[in-house]
């Protein structure tokens, strides 16, 4: 066995205490024996919520072996709230010990510059990989069962039961619900999203009259008690009256037939998207991407296809799919929709002219034209966020989920990690407060002269009459804090570190394996090195009249079994974005090293 690089493994540090663990506080020493996989991962990032999915059949299969520890890293300031924390844990099913670290005390000791990221240590309390991004379970695994192997002969593995213990689980009606629709009866219908079901209720917003699935995560078309789902989100209905459902964690789109309560699936395969893949045809035979929000638009589903960052169209009546805005590319661009950026778009309202959309990780309102062209409305970019009204240009809103058109025009934005509801005036240009103390509201629907709002941490719809004066409240902007790695000026060294998983090898049978991408924010602090290519290292050129700024990468690399006797070889993506805060500086360093996979040797 190949001699493996080992540095002893920080400890393990959270102001905000241990979540899944019956209380029970935990040093990596009382973890000595085990293989513990670190999971960095904040609650609002897609990336984030795909690898606790890639991770489930892992930590079932070694469960007396692994013990897998979520590090929550907040980015947004809501996400450093430990109810939150809570409340995530439980939305999303997550079956290990997490530490709340809201003031990133671990994520700085193990220099972690991205999420997600994940950290193996081994048995003995050394760390022996790091892999930023998602696709990384397939290569993990392999390094699970080589130190299972190792240190069961060493006499350092400890097999047994690990330290998660359930929380007792709460009655209600719903259950983090994500999105509502008005049915023609005046009823609604509701994603229960964590408990994998659609939920019909009567007109009181309250009385429940029908549920669609058996509550159990899978992908299985039938009635109301064999359908099931995987927390499903949006919801549209259809000319003729069937609801098209997006089914987020199935990345696939269904549809429900209200007079014989039969769902269907009629696109996506239940894979997840990947770079490379097919992005239009048959809709049953193209891989989506956690599509989080359905409208029906121009004759065709509109879907937010949060998962990479973009729009993508189905049309019902050919049976097909195809990306409609966005490049994949995470972040804020406006243009024409082959070439505009967005950032994990999560919710969407139709109106004739315009396609509003929820940009929830840049905290932007935005809109498509009919004329196929990407603006914004409210927001500037990855990093800043708040609760600030007024003008347009300057106002803020942290993570928003749900829009809604309005009868006169305007929008209201379920401003979801502000608790509150806001509303933006295309006319005039401004943006007000209508609501607050909605706990985390994540869509919200017309009745007449009120508008009910999904308050998905209050597990409920609530109905507010329609305002005519905003609530005033104080301005707060906000910028995440991550420290700024201080570079300097002229030449900078970019290295994304790959190393490729053992009994495995970069595939280059049809052309180059890798792919990087950079850019930056301002354009400026960039003199050279910004662009596409197929070299995972870079020189770049650091322009010392900019003091600061970010740097934006996202790296790609495919690797194969390497069998040669196996003329198809099973294959793997590893991809990752990341958003680099830097400070030009005279003691800066001149080179940067990104680890996509492996560990930096340098």
């Amino acid at each position: 066995m190949a001699t493996r690089a080992r540095v002893r493994a920080p400890e393990l540090i959270g102001r905000g205490g241990w979540l899944n663990t019956g209380d029970t506080q935990y040093t990596l020493a009382d973890l000595r024996g085990r293989i513990v996989i670190l999971d960095f991962w904040t609650f609002c990032c897609i990336n984030c919520l795909h690898v606790l999915d890639e991770l489930r059949e892992l930590e079932e299969k070694h469960r007396d072996t692994v013990v897998i520890i979520g590090i929550h890293s907040p980015k947004f300031v809501h996400e450093a709230e430990h109810q939150a924390v809570v409340d995530a844990v439980e939305r999303y099913q997550v079956h290990h010990p997490v530490l709340d670290d809201p003031e990133l005390a671990t994520w700085k000791q193990y220099a972690v510059r991205a999420w997600p990221t994940l950290v193996v240590i081994d048995p003995e309390g050394y760390v022996v990989a790091q892999h930023a991004g998602e696709g990384h379970a397939h290569a993990i695994e392999k390094l699970v069962e080589e130190l299972e192997a190792e240190h069961a002969a060493k006499g350092t593995l400890r097999r047994g039961d690990g330290p998660y213990v359930a929380p007792e689980p709460v009655a209600t009606h719903l259950r983090f619900p994500g999105k509502a629709l008005v049915l023609p009866d005046g009823g609604f219908l509701v994603s229960d999203t964590t408990r994998h079901q659609l939920v019909r209720l009567a007109a009181d917003a309250e009385t429940v009259v029908q549920r669609y699935g058996d509550g159990e995560r899978g992908l299985v078309d039938g009635g109301p008690e064999r359908a099931r789902f995987s927390e499903p989100q949006g919801l549209a209905l259809l000319p003729g009256g069937r609801v098209v459902v997006a089914d987020t964690v199935n990345h696939a789109l269904r549809v429900l037939d209200l007079e014989n309560a039969e769902t269907t699936t009629v696109a996506g395969t239940g894979r997840q998207w990947w770079q490379g893949s097919p992005t239009n045809g048959p809709a049953r035979d193209v891989d989506l991407s956690s599509p989080w929000d359905v409208a029906w638009w121009q004759g065709e589903v509109w879907i937010a296809m949060a998962g990479v960052h973009q729009l993508w169209a189905y049309d019902p009546e050919q049976g097909t799919v195809r990306v409609a805005a966005g490049t994949t590319n995470e972040g804020l661009v406006d243009g024409p929709v082959a070439e505009a950026w967005f950032a994990q778009p999560s919710g969407l309202a139709a109106t004739e002219e315009r396609l509003w959309v929820a940009d929830s990780e840049t905290s932007a309102l935005r809109y498509v034209d009919r004329e196929g062209a990407v603006h914004t409305a409210v927001g500037t970019g990855l990093f800043d966020f708040g609760h600030r009204d007024g003008a347009a240009g300057q106002a803020l809103l942290q993570h928003p989920l749900g829009v809604t058109a309005l009868p006169d025009g305007s929008v209201a934005v379920s401003d979801t990690y502000n608790h509150a509801l806001r509303r933006y005036d295309p006319y005039i240009g401004e943006v007000t407060t209508l609501a607050t103390d909605l706990r985390e509201p994540s869509d919200a629907v017309l009745v007449g002269e009120d508008i009910v709002v999904v308050e998905s941490a209050r597990h409920r719809l609530t109905r507010l009459r329609l305002p005519e004066e905003a609530v005033r409240v104080d301005a707060v902007a906000h910028r995440t804090q991550r420290a700024a790695t201080e570079v300097a000026a002229g030449k900078l060294r970019l290295d994304v570190v790959f190393q490729a998983p053992a009994g495995q090898k970069l595939d280059t049978r049809y052309g180059p394996s890798t792919r990087l991408l950079v850019s930056s924010t301002p354009p400026e602090l960039l003199i050279s090195g910004e662009g596409a290519g197929t070299d995972l290292a870079r020189d770049l050129e650091i322009d010392p009249a900019v003091a600061e700024g970010v740097l934006h990468v996202s790296a790609m690399a495919a690797s194969c079994d390497d069998d040669p006797s196996n003329e198809y070889p099973a294959c793997h993506v590893h991809q990752q974005d990341w958003g680099v805060p830097v400070r030009v500086s005279a003691d800066g360093v001149t080179r940067l090293p990104l680890v996509l996979a492996g560990m930096d040797q340098e």
